[in-house]
């Protein structure tokens, strides 16, 4: 298993907390944190501002499909952005811990 660090931006903390526990119940993360965020971009044709809150997602690569699945059906945007970044090193307790949350 590869461990991954996936960042998600919510409309607001009442949807990042229905993904949170989405994602835990079904053991896809072993941890997720929300950090409050100002974002600029571009859509439909203008630059725009949105507060948003920033989930930052503590898995495994091989969870991306599952983890979009879950994502498709309770976030609000049409076009959400979710990436997943590969962890290189971390430190083997939690390496373990991860492993031990999420399996495989």
């Amino acid at each position: 298993m590869k461990l991954a660090t996936y960042f998600l931006t919510c409309a607001d903390k009442l949807e990042a907390n229905k993904i949170t526990v989405a994602l835990l119940e079904k053991r896809l993360a072993a941890c997720v944190k929300q950090v409050p965020v100002s974002s600029t971009f571009h859509w439909e044709g203008k630059i725009q501002h949105s507060s948003e809150i920033l989930l930052m997602i503590d898995s495994s690569e091989e969870n991306f499909d599952l983890i979009n699945k879950i994502v498709a059906k309770l976030h609000s945007y049409d076009q959400y952005v979710l990436t997943a970044v590969p962890i290189s090193r971390t430190t083997p307790a939690v390496n373990a811990w991860i492993h031990g949350i999420i399996g495989q």
